[in-house]
């Protein structure tokens, strides 16, 4: 299976680099995600995530409401295409350690895919699989 069928009904939350901590957090538990991508004039130039609020605000000591993403963002994320196997999203995650890939086509961001996403993707085929089989 391809990513651009996991995310083809996605709704992408994404931030831009000047926005503060604070505002994109509260974003991030109201539609609860664990990380969102950062643009600048349109274009993918980070990720957010739990883990850099933790290491890099938290930890830190740093006020949420006055500190800046592109203080605080990882910088230039891995990213895949839309046609990309899922097989080969998990390979990337795991050697990078990471759980969240931005998407992009033709430069653009498409989406977010998390390894949430496709480990429960995973159990709904398998789900079918043992349905399937009882059947």
């Amino acid at each position: 299976m391809r990513i651009c069928d996991l995310i083809k009904n996605q709704e992408t939350y994404q931030a831009e680099i000047g926005q503060t901590v604070l505002e994109t957090v509260r974003t991030m538990v109201e539609h609860n995600i664990g990380a969102v991508p950062v643009l600048h004039n349109g274009k993918l130039v980070g990720i957010f995530s739990e883990r850099d609020l933790m290491k890099r605000v938290v930890a830190q000591g740093r006020d949420p409401g006055s500190t800046r993403l592109a203080e605080v963002m990882s910088a230039d994320p891995v990213t895949v295409s839309r046609n990309e196997e899922l097989e080969n999203c998990m390979t990337l995650m795991r050697q990078h350690s990471f759980r969240h890939l931005p998407v992009c086509h033709e430069g653009q961001l498409v989406g977010m895919v998390s390894l949430r996403d496709i480990l429960l993707h995973d159990l709904s085929e398998k789900d079918d699989e043992v349905r399937m089989m009882r059947a």
